[in-house]
């Protein structure tokens, strides 16, 4: 959502790269603040979880989060331009970012596994919280690929009015990346084995297809990385580079963070943290 206002935005009126970097740290810092307010929303929605009238403690983690995100992000910018200090502010937002995750998730597992504070009322705020994370992911990539279909199929003369532009090398799709393709729906449909094993109690076969499902997420990575390293052209070779880098790279970007997701999700089915009750971690990460 906020990839496609900003894509709206930068289209409708014309502002210098300055107040285009604030903006976007801006969008990026109010994403996760609406999802911090959606939490809190659905927590007074539903003040009990069902055992004594107790709900989880309130957490600081979403807003500090959020701010980690700000710094790596202003820093970032700061960094390639370059401005003094950028490179230390880009590593203090992620080691912020880091450390965020770590304390959050222990925070989440501790009241899920040894507190039980994780009933039907509580895990719905999670629930909701992945749900409006994927919409928002689902937004952010559209904008990329309305990007892309916008400037193949009416090329500017900038470019020479043709698609790919002339000079421009292309690579061929019929080869890393038609291999590529069938993985994709396959670790998709291994993870959704995983989770019917998980509903169905089998804990030996949740551990068999989360393994499954890792290993051909990492194999889809390497041939991705493969194809990056002999790809034709750069992500700087015009709209072309750009468009096919961004997108191409983001949804990389998307498997790696997922496939971690599920290794941590395996360890857990591993230790009998995960059962067909209780198991939103892994909901969220498939």
């Amino acid at each position: 959502m906020w990839a496609c206002f900003w894509l709206f935005l930068q289209s409708s009126i014309s502002v210098d790269p300055a107040t285009q970097s604030v903006i976007s740290a801006l969008c990026i810092l109010a994403k996760p603040i609406l999802l911090y307010c959606s939490l809190q929303f659905q927590g007074e929605a539903h003040p009990s979880n069902g055992v004594g009238g107790k709900k989880v403690d309130p957490s600081p983690w979403h807003i500090l989060g959020s701010l980690g995100a700000l710094a790596t992000t202003v820093g970032g910018v700061m960094y390639m331009h370059p401005f003094q200090g950028g490179a230390t502010l880009l590593s203090l937002g992620l080691i912020f970012i880091l450390y965020t995750m770590f304390v959050w998730w222990r925070d989440v597992l501790r009241e899920s596994t040894l507190e039980g504070h994780h009933t039907k009322a509580v895990k719905l705020g999670p629930r909701y919280g992945s749900i409006l994370f994927i919409v928002s992911e689902v937004m952010f990539l559209f904008a990329f690929f309305w990007t892309s279909s916008h400037s193949s199929l009416a090329p500017t003369v900038e470019i020479g009015g043709i698609w790919p532009p002339k000079g421009i090398g292309v690579s061929d799709p019929w080869e890393i990346s038609f291999l590529n393709t069938p993985i994709l729906p396959s670790f998709g449909a291994a993870v959704t084995w995983a989770h019917h094993a998980i509903l169905a109690g089998k804990e030996k076969r949740a551990v068999y297809a989360l393994v499954a499902t890792v290993s051909l997420a990492l194999v889809s990575t390497g041939f991705q990385g493969m194809e990056y390293y002999q790809a034709p052209p750069t992500i700087s070779d015009s709209i072309y580079g750009s468009t096919f880098f961004l997108a191409t790279s983001f949804h990389g970007f998307h498997v790696i963070i997922g496939t971690l997701f599920l290794i941590i999700c395996g360890i857990r089915q591993y230790l009998g943290q995960m059962t067909k009750e209780h198991h939103v971690g892994f909901e969220a990460a498939a």
